[in-house]
């Protein structure tokens, strides 16, 4: 089954376990992504609701019907769009819950179907924000394969507080096997791709991909252990732990900007707290708006090279001091 396809059969196997649920955001009926694709026929146009272009004010309804006692995932087309919901998620939805001493649930997912930059898309319609949603302690979910996008769609629709769940564009045409039945990977689990000895390499997204080809391509040379964490908060510090126990190096290989992204904050946990042999390395974004020529674009993106730069020279780098 395709990425895509799988989040659209946990939409509907939800939806269809769930009266309660319903779906809102801007062209869900029509389903210009794909992912709701049939959904207004099969459960109501009244579960599946189109909303004028204002997400802040579509986020802010569905925080509400939250409030009330019903469930809701909120599409948006591009992820800059969550930039205008900031303040909707950040500062009501995912306090309202501790400013109530426990008494409110907001359980809302706020979902993008295509994350990130998707080649001459240039800058308003290529961020992958995910670290901002991390950095302000909302649940924030980013699958790499098909399998673990439907598995972690379900668990964050059930779940009592607000979700952000990014699908990135780069992992949406991939296939993977995913059971017919109904399942749940639990929020805050990470996953080992691939076992190694050498190097541990956390790749974020879509990027495990691209890491699991470079350890196919160095499995002569290097052995690297390819670590998702899937969900980026909370983020799944024991199962790295126990990784860069076996490896004793870590790279980061990260599509959000270098600066104050994630990349940065696994390595200063890595570095506080885990036995590393070799200073680590990230490989990220550059810190610049996404170019509209292709080439700049590019250049501009964490690669397959750089990895592998990375990955040679935390291997061989030894400890100084």
């Amino acid at each position: 089954m395709r990425y895509q396809q799988a989040l659209g059969k946990a939409l509907r196997d939800e939806m269809a376990r769930d009266p309660g649920l319903f779906v809102v955001g801007e062209d869900v009926r029509e389903s210009l992504r794909g992912v709701t694709k049939g959904l207004a026929e099969e459960f109501g146009a009244n579960r599946v609701l189109d909303m004028p272009i204002s997400e802040q004010m579509f986020t802010g309804f569905a925080t509400g019907a939250a409030l009330a006692g019903r469930r809701c995932v909120v599409e948006y087309q591009i992820p800059s769009l969550l930039y205008l919901a900031f303040e909707q998620i950040a500062n009501q939805a995912q306090k309202l819950h501790l400013m109530t001493g426990g008494q409110a649930k907001v359980p809302v997912v706020y979902f993008v179907p295509g994350s990130g930059a998707r080649l001459g898309l240039a800058a308003q319609h290529s961020d992958h924000p995910y670290s901002l949603f991390a950095h302000a302690g909302v649940k924030t979910v980013l699958p790499a394969t098909a399998a673990d996008a439907y598995g972690l769609l379900v668990a964050s629709i059930r779940d009592d507080d607000p979700v952000v769940f990014l699908a990135p564009a780069a992992a949406l045409p991939t296939r993977e096997e995913v059971p017919d039945e109904p399942f749940v990977v639990p929020l805050g689990s990470g996953r080992i791709h691939r076992e190694g000895h050498d190097v541990t390499v956390v790749a974020v997204g879509h990027l495990v991909h691209d890491a699991l080809a470079l350890a196919d391509e160095l499995a002569d040379e290097i052995s690297m252990e390819v670590f998702d964490p899937r969900t980026l908060y909370p983020f799944d510090w024991e199962l790295l732990a126990a990784s860069i126990g076996r490896t004793g190096r870590l790279v980061v290989y990260d599509d959000a900007n270098r600066t104050c992204g994630l990349a940065a904050e696994i390595i200063a946990t890595a570095a506080e707290e885990m036995p590393l042999l070799a200073p680590p390395k990230r490989v990220t974004r550059a810190d610049v708006p996404i170019p509209f020529a292709v080439e700049l674009e590019l250049a501009a993106l964490p690669s397959r090279e750089q990895l592998a730069a990375a990955v040679r020279h935390v291997v061989r780098e030894e400890v100084r001091g």
